[in-house]
């Protein structure tokens, strides 16, 4: 009902009201109405009144209908703003706390590890999309002490080494790339062997130059021989896969999935030096 129609409802409850008014006017006074004229009278001035009520009524709603449509309107985009930023400041809280528990498990492993190293945590600063296992830039350089060949990890593993570096950030070699290889051993049977990484291995490497005469299973853990000064020992590598003959018959290999998440780093450690057993001073690499 739009504010026409309402206005000519209005205007016709008046005009009813006022002949309703002039008829009381012109009746003829009686003394006393009987009560059975005022019965008929209430019977033929009940419909009047119930069509008076309806039309109030009803201009009563198309008068205020275009208002509340108007306020539910403004109330449903105003909630629907505030749903939008309640969303937004849930989505930076939920940012905020995964990034404390990661920042966490860098510290725990950091204390543990800073009675043999001097470390220091770096963010992930870029990283080669054509090449995503091969190298990553993170935001530490030369004026934090950090020089070519040292380790890069995080609290579950093996990352890689630092290959370049600038004042203020450096490039890291992964493990999963082909030209990195890392002194390793098998941690159950001390088994030696080389892991490096494979073309388009989607994060993972494998141990080669493995004896033949030893006897490895799938899930045996995979760690830092030491050998090489350039990772310390004992550093986590990966878990052994499949396992096969090498080509010339004298050596196995094995496939290994690193346990560092290679493919979502945000955050690493850095060993700078490793101390001796005596802790009187720090070795490099």
């Amino acid at each position: 009902m739009n504010w026409v129609t309402a206005k000519r409802l209005f205007l016709l409850m008046l005009l009813i009201a006022v002949t309703l008014w002039v008829m009381r006017l012109t009746i003829p006074d009686a003394s006393e109405p009987t009560s059975l004229e005022s019965s008929r009278l209430r019977d033929v001035l009940a419909p009047v009144q119930k069509g008076l009520t309806w039309l109030s009524r009803q201009a009563h709603f198309a008068v205020t209908l275009p208002v509340n449509a108007y306020r539910s309107a403004e109330r449903t985009q105003n909630l629907e703003q505030e749903m939008t930023r309640l969303e937004s400041q849930l989505t930076r809280m939920n940012e905020y706390i995964l990034e404390n528990q990661r920042l966490a498990e860098l510290l725990a492993c950091k204390q543990v590890m800073e009675e043999e190293h001097s470390l220091i945590t770096a963010s992930v600063i870029a990283r080669d999309p054509n090449n995503w296992f091969a190298t990553l830039t993170i935001n530490r350089g030369s004026r934090d002490g950090v020089r070519e060949n040292v380790t890069v990890l995080t609290p579950q593993g093996l990352v890689g080494r630092v290959v370049s570096v600038s004042p203020s950030n450096c490039e890291v070699l992964l493990i999963s790339d082909p030209r990195s290889g890392v002194g390793s051993l098998v941690q159950e049977t001390r088994t030696p062997g080389i892991v490096e990484g494979t073309v388009g291995s989607s994060g993972m490497a494998r141990m080669i130059h493995i004896p033949k005469n030893e006897i490895l299973t799938e899930g045996q853990a995979v760690i830092t021989s030491g050998l090489g000064s350039v990772f310390p020992k004992g550093i986590p590598v990966g878990t052994l896969g499949s396992i096969r003959d090498e080509p010339t018959g004298l050596f196995q290999s094995a496939e290994v999935k690193p346990y560092a998440n290679l493919d979502k780093l945000e955050e690493v450690l850095i060993i700078l030096n490793t101390f001796s057993e005596t802790g009187a001073a720090p070795e490099g690499g």
